[in-house]
């Protein structure tokens, strides 16, 4: 008796056990988790003051708000005086603009300068006046900022004697504060002396991975110095060069502690205020808490702003 066939079924492959979904979840989760106590630390050391200032900026609050813990929302009345302000757009901005964009130049330019010495220099001694260098860096700005105030005092300040000495002027009767380009010079002096260090050193680091073929091609070619920096360490170092400059404008737009710690930075000479010490005097000094709010915003969202250039800057560089 034959036997009878057995119909084939359809083909199957070989199967495996699917990932349970719980194993799934777990996997994206771990990165959150390990992420989870820094988050919460920038939540609340980030976060949380600068949602208190923007909720402040749309409130009238001043003292008697703050002592009786009520609020007065006026909605964008603050943002309309602010940008309404006429002080603004003729004092603030265009002291807040010009000095970080001086600032921003010189620091730049003078860090290359020091950076391109450095090159040129020893192993031994590049430490050394590196380390020199960095001094600068270290020093607090407030402590900064008091030496470059002993230092132009209208009485007894080194440069006013050097200066009167040679008769350029007469000591005791010029003061350096009083004037707003004299002021402003003073601070742009200081800024650059505590930021140059940090472009000295990280313009350093990038000239040191330019090959040394590349200079000595272009001394073959007959290019002197200023050839061979502009067509040889400004193209291979532009991304350095890019961070250096998108970081100093970011740290220059905000300066504070070098402005309102100069004679007249504080409040008693209005010429001289910026953004920063402009919101500062709103808020502490006149008690008007969501005004001063609602200048800090402006400023943060000016400081995004740049700082959403250096982000794209450095993510264009990684791509390239």
């Amino acid at each position: 008796m034959a036997a009878t066939p057995i119909p084939a079924g359809p083909t199957r492959g070989p199967t495996y056990p699917r990932p349970r979904s719980s194993a799934r979840r777990a996997r994206v989760a771990r990165p959150w988790l390990l992420l989870a106590p820094t988050l919460t630390i920038l939540a609340v050391l980030l976060a949380w003051p600068l949602g208190r200032v923007v909720w402040l900026s749309f409130q009238s609050y001043g003292l008697r708000e703050l002592n009786r813990g009520t609020t007065n929302f006026i909605g964008l009345d603050n943002y309309v005086e602010v940008l309404g302000s006429g002080y603004l757009w003729s004092v603030v901005l265009p002291n807040t603009v010009g000095f970080a964009a001086v600032c921003v130049a010189a620091t730049v330019a003078l860090g290359t300068l020091v950076a391109l010495f450095l090159r040129t220099l020893p192993t031994g001694w590049r430490f050394v006046a590196g380390s020199a260098v960095m001094v600068a860096w270290a020093v607090p700005a407030i402590t900064g900022t008091y030496v470059w105030v002993f230092l132009f005092d209208p009485a007894d300040g080194l440069v006013t004697h050097a200066l009167g000495a040679v008769g350029l002027i007469e000591t005791g009767q010029v003061n350096w504060f009083l004037d707003r380009v004299g002021f402003f010079a003073i601070a742009a002096l200081n800024v650059v002396h505590h930021g140059f260090p940090f472009v000295a050193v990280t313009v350093l680091a990038g000239l040191l991975t330019v090959p040394d073929e590349l200079y000595e091609a272009a001394t073959i070619d007959g290019a002197g110095a200023w050839r061979r920096f502009w067509h040889v360490t400004v193209p291979t170092l532009k991304p350095v060069f890019a961070v250096v400059t998108i970081l100093s404008t970011i740290w220059d737009f905000k300066v504070f502690t070098q402005i309102y710690l100069m004679p007249g930075g504080g409040g008693t000479n209005r010429a001289v205020f910026n953004l920063g010490v402009w919101s500062y005097i709103q808020s502490f000094a006149q008690g008007k808490y969501g005004l001063g709010s609602a200048i800090a915003v402006l400023l943060t969202l000016l400081l995004l702003a740049i700082t959403t250039v250096y982000l794209r800057t450095l993510f264009a560089e990684e791509e390239l």
